[in-house]
C-alpha cells in the first residue's frame, strides 16, 4: 500500500499559501458513512487549521460514491468555489461492482479537472477492507481527507496565481491552446 509507511495527516503549515479567502466544497458519499465522516472531518479540521472559516466550507451529501460526480458538478456550477473535494470509500467486495465503480468515478472526476476550470480533488478510498479503509481515514496511516484538503488548498492557490498574475512570453500561444507563465517561484502569504 502507497501509504504503508507516510502519515496522511502531516503537512508543513509553513508551506501552505494562505487559505482565508478561499471557499471549498466538500461533496460527501453517505455509503461507508463511518469512513467518509472520518475523511470529510479530517479534511474540514486541515482547512480550519489553515484559516478557512467555518462559513467558506460549503457540504453537500451525495448516496454513494458514483454520486460525487453529479454533485461535484452542480457544486462547481452554483456555488462559487476556488475547489472542491469529493469523498467516498468503495471497498472491494465478491464482485465486479467495485470495478466499475472505482473507473467510473476515477473518470467522472477526472473529467471535471479537464472541462472546468475549478480544481476538483480526488479523495475515494478505493481499499480492499474496512480495516485499510479505518487505517486511511484517521487511523494509523492518518487521514486522507487531510491530505485532500491541503491539496485543495495548494490547487486554489495556483488556479489564483495563473488568472491573476502571470506574464506571457508569447500572446499568441493563448490561440493555440499552449500558455507559458513566466518562471517564478510561487510566493507565500503570511
Amino acid at each position: 500500500m502507497a501509504t504503508e509507511n507516510k502519515n496522511l495527516s502531516e503537512y508543513d503549515k509553513n508551506t501552505i499559501p494562505n487559505a482565508k479567502d478561499f471557499r471549498f466544497g466538500i461533496v460527501v458519499s453517505e455509503w461507508n458513512e463511518t469512513i467518509t465522516e472520518g475523511l470529510y472531518n479530517g479534511a474540514f479540521e486541515a482547512l480550519i487549521d489553515c484559516d478557512v472559516p467555518a462559513q467558506q466550507i460549503i457540504r453537500w451529501n451525495v448516496p454513494g460514491s458514483f454520486e460525487l460526480i453529479y454533485g461535484a458538478k452542480k457544486m462547481l456550477q452554483t456555488q462559487n468555489v476556488d475547489a472542491v473535494i469529493v469523498i467516498g470509500c468503495v471497498i472491494q467486495g465478491q464482485t465486479k461492482h467495485f470495478d466499475f465503480v472505482c473507473e467510473g468515478v476515477t473518470q467522472g472526476i477526472k473529467d471535471l479537472n479537464v472541462q472546468t476550470d475549478i480544481p476538483v480533488i480526488f479523495c475515494v478510498l478505493t481499499d480492499n477492507t474496512m480495516q485499510q479503509s479505518i487505517d486511511r481515514s484517521g487511523g494509523i496511516h492518518g487521514n486522507k481527507g487531510t491530505e485532500a484538503a491541503i491539496a485543495a488548498i495548494k490547487m486554489a492557490y495556483i488556479r489564483q496565481q495563473a488568472s491573476m498574475s502571470h506574464s506571457f512570453q508569447n500572446p499568441q500561444l493563448l490561440s493555440s491552446g499552449t500558455l507559458q507563465i513566466e518562471e517564478s517561484p510561487l510566493k507565500l502569504e503570511e
